[in-house]
């Protein structure tokens, strides 16, 4: 059904210009969001208290879906931090450092152990665990530092953050965005990921290897450090502890499977294993005072949380008006026969200018990448879920596959690979300069995007 757009259509289509304009200059966006909240709230109400209201409103809504992916990875974080303080992060680690017996092997297994562990701890806290622990032996084995930033920001960073198919707050911001199932972003994904992630390291691993035979990249072996850490656990209690915790997400891992868990259900058993371990290695290892230790933890984690969510907030509370949040933070303002602002743009499009996969696909990886440009990955990749919403609608299918080129667009971009200032986290373990990084992924990660999006266009 046609649907005359009216000034709110396009005074969303406004925001959504001068966002992305934003991200290109590198400002913040939280305050033009704002404004764009404020105003479509008064152009819909006609009423300035009731705009000012909506304001909050829209944050409480905004919050109220998010709330599971930042409580998850806040308590991620907590455990994380618990298990790094406890020593059992070591032991979770020490055996793949028999496999890295020279530059080759160290780049992969890193990459490899990356992966996983950001999967279900998120790369930055993955970071610090496996930083510590691996890098003195990829140095020893001819692996310059550098390499090893690169492996752990692409495979932990890069693949594992824009899949995030354990913990599940990529695909659930894109999907809600999107107005379609989490599952469905996830299917969609995983060749995307897969070529993607496939190409860039591949990619990335030539360049380097390229540059350490010329002699571009040295390596400067580590002094033995024969300081014994001290962890609150014994070695013999790490590797305990170390075997729960796999026992446990293995467990995890198999309820996933055998019960079709997946967005909150998944989300949700994660986020209650990791409060066990949590409370266990918090009990064994400040014993007496474990009870407060536990408090403590957890305001860590949630102090990491709402310091990643919070320019995120802002952001989703005004995309969220592109969709069913309209009607749910504003009220029924909207044409008769609307189906949401972006679809009805996307119908709008469909009869004005002629759109196509190819068009589609390379318009996502666009937006994606523009979005990503503050650093965040996560900030934006609403924004990618409703551009697809609409030039799926526009072209009749392929709104799975695009939402999720513009989510791998966004967090490969800023998500921690790109942009210097995200890549802080794998360049400060590694102690090189993030703009060095920066320069390595470039070309690696531009290659991939290009591919990637080619595949996307022919599964659209």
């Amino acid at each position: 059904m046609h649907v005359d757009l009216t000034a709110i259509h396009w005074l969303y289509v406004a925001f959504i210009g001068l966002i992305i304009l934003f991200l290109i200059l590198r400002r913040d966006t939280s305050l033009v969001c704002l404004a764009g909240i404020f105003l479509l709230g008064l152009v819909a109400t006609e009423s300035l208290s009731s705009s000012v209201s909506i304001l909050f409103s829209s944050f409480i809504y905004a919050i109220t879906e998010l709330l599971s992916t930042i409580l998850v990875i806040s308590i991620i974080v907590s455990m994380s931090k618990a298990l790094t303080d406890s020593g059992v992060h070591q032991a979770l680690i020490s055996p793949f450092t028999k496999v890295m017996r020279n530059a080759t092997l160290a780049y992969w297994t890193i990459g490899v152990v990356m992966m996983v562990v950001s999967w279900f701890f998120w790369p930055s806290p993955a970071v610090a665990l496996i930083g510590a622990v691996l890098l003195p032996v990829a140095l020893r084995v001819g692996l310059p530092a550098l390499g090893v930033a690169m492996a752990m920001n692409l495979f932990g960073h890069g693949i594992a953050l824009s899949s995030d198919y354990v913990i599940q707050g990529a695909p659930k911001l894109t999907a809600d965005a999107a107005g379609i199932p989490v599952s469905d972003v996830i299917h969609a994904s995983i060749p995307l990921v897969i070529v993607m992630g496939v190409v860039t390291t591949v990619v990335a691993f030539y360049f380097l290897k390229r540059d350490m035979k010329r002699g571009l990249l040295t390596v400067e072996i580590p002094e033995e450090d024969t300081k014994a850490e001290e962890y609150l656990l014994s070695s013999t209690q790490q590797k305990w502890m170390a075997a729960l915790v796999f026992i446990l997400f293995a467990v995890d891992i198999w309820a996933m499977v055998h019960f079709n868990l997946q967005g909150g259900d998944a989300t949700a058993l994660i986020g209650g294993t990791s409060l066990i371990i949590l409370s266990i290695l918090s009990m064994f290892g400040h014993k007496n005072k474990g009870f407060e230790e536990v408090t403590n933890y957890l305001i860590h984690g949630f102090k990491f949380g709402f310091k990643v969510f919070g320019p995120v907030i802002p952001i989703a509370a005004f995309f969220y008006l592109g969709d069913s949040g309209f009607t749910a933070i504003i009220g029924d303002y909207l044409p008769k026969g609307s189906n949401g602002i972006v679809n009805d743009l996307g119908f709008a499009l469909a009869h004005a200018v002629p759109v196509n996969p190819g068009v589609a696909g390379v318009t996502l990886t666009t937006v994606g990448a523009i979005t990503g440009l503050d650093g965040s990955g996560f900030s934006g990749i609403s924004l990618a879920g409703s551009v697809a919403s609409l030039f799926a609608t526009a072209i009749g299918h392929g709104i799975a596959t695009l939402t999720a080129m513009g989510q791998i667009a966004a967090i490969w971009v800023g998500g921690g690979t790109l942009i210097p200032w995200a890549l802080i986290p794998a360049a400060a373990i590694c102690n090189v300069s993030p703009f060095e990084l920066a320069r390595r992924n470039l070309l690696p990660v531009l290659i991939g995007l290009a591919v990637t999006t080619v595949v996307a266009i022919f599964l659209i």
